[in-house]
């Protein structure tokens, strides 16, 4: 799917815009000239002109170039089904990482993924395990996030 620039520019401003109001809570610090909503501001302030610059280039091009243009994947059952299993495994990591566990949930998903993008079965369960292990270590023991064990609290390592 291709949108055009000014959709994504309209989208940008606004993230910008949202961030610029949300820092303005943020406390200022006595005798500093700086302080923690600077760089958040320049970060949103970028976004809003880049968000201005792709709508005048969007603008511009909406004579030759279609708001939307639908690639030929939309088309494709198998496509499809594994757009549906994407965002069906974000909505299943949200309900179940908790209950099940980073490493179940994450494994569960990872072989999903690879079984609908046609990874022969017992690969994309082993790249699943492995996957999901380097993952764990990166950020449960190297990075310090505290990752749920779900049904496996006890067997911590």
């Amino acid at each position: 799917m291709k949108l055009n620039d000014a959709i994504f520019g309209l989208l940008l401003m606004a993230l910008g815009a949202a961030v610029l109001v949300a820092i303005q809570g943020y406390p200022k610090i006595p005798g500093q000239p700086v302080g923690p909503a600077l760089f958040p501001g320049l970060i949103a302030a970028g976004l809003c002109i880049c968000g201005v610059l792709l709508v005048a280039r969007g603008w511009r091009a909406r004579a030759t170039q279609p708001w939307l243009a639908w690639d030929a994947w939309v088309r494709s059952p198998r496509h499809l089904l594994a757009l549906a299993v994407l965002l069906g495994s974000v909505v299943f990591y949200i309900l179940a990482v908790d209950r099940l566990g980073f490493l179940v949930t994450a494994t569960l998903i990872l072989a999903a993924l690879f079984l609908v993008l046609r990874v022969p079965p017992v690969r994309a369960v082993g790249i699943a395990l492995v996957a999901t292990l380097l993952v764990h270590l990166a950020f449960y023991k190297l990075l310090r996030v505290p990752l749920p064990w779900g049904v496996l609290t006890g067997v911590a390592w």
